[in-house]
């Protein structure tokens, strides 16, 4: 018993309507839903402090092992902070020094070298906030060893 082409054509277009009307029918419940609306915003808001913290931490942490990728990391940090004073953005910009200072490994002539050639209260501001940023960035140094050991 052989089916006409017509009859395979009438078949699939019945299926996909009964599919899209599905879709229309749950997509409708889905937005009827009470908390649909603060389930959305949470998530929203969730998403942005998310894309915030990775901006603020300069995307993800480099292998503390891996000399290039460190050499990377600072310099990069370097330039994000001298763009963002340059801006105005004085909160962010000592924020990225700071963990540039953090990961180098001659702290104290890159101090001498940003005490020189940044206005004394940002210099100030920066060795305030030091202190807060390298233990953010080993706590997140610390985690990240922590996974890459769950891995294993």
């Amino acid at each position: 018993m052989e089916l006409s082409r017509t009859t395979l054509g009438f078949a699939a277009g019945i299926a996909g309507t009964l599919f899209l009307g599905y879709c229309v029918y749950f997509d409708q419940q889905r937005r009827k839903d009470p908390l649909y609306k603060k389930k959305l915003k949470e998530r929203r808001q969730n998403a942005q402090q998310n894309s915030s913290r990775s901006r603020t931490m300069g995307g993800p942490l480099p292998d503390m092992n891996d000399h290039e990728a460190m050499q990377r990391f600072f310099l990069q940090q370097i330039q994000l902070g001298e763009e963002l004073l340059a801006a105005g953005d004085l909160e962010a910009g000592v924020e990225h020094l700071g963990q540039a200072v953090a990961v180098c490994g001659q702290t104290q002539q890159l101090l001498s070298v940003l005490q020189q050639t940044m206005p004394p209260h940002i210099f100030h501001l920066l060795l305030k906030k030091l202190p807060e940023i390298s233990d953010r960035l080993r706590c997140s140094m610390r985690g990240a060893t922590l996974q890459e050991e769950d891995v294993e």
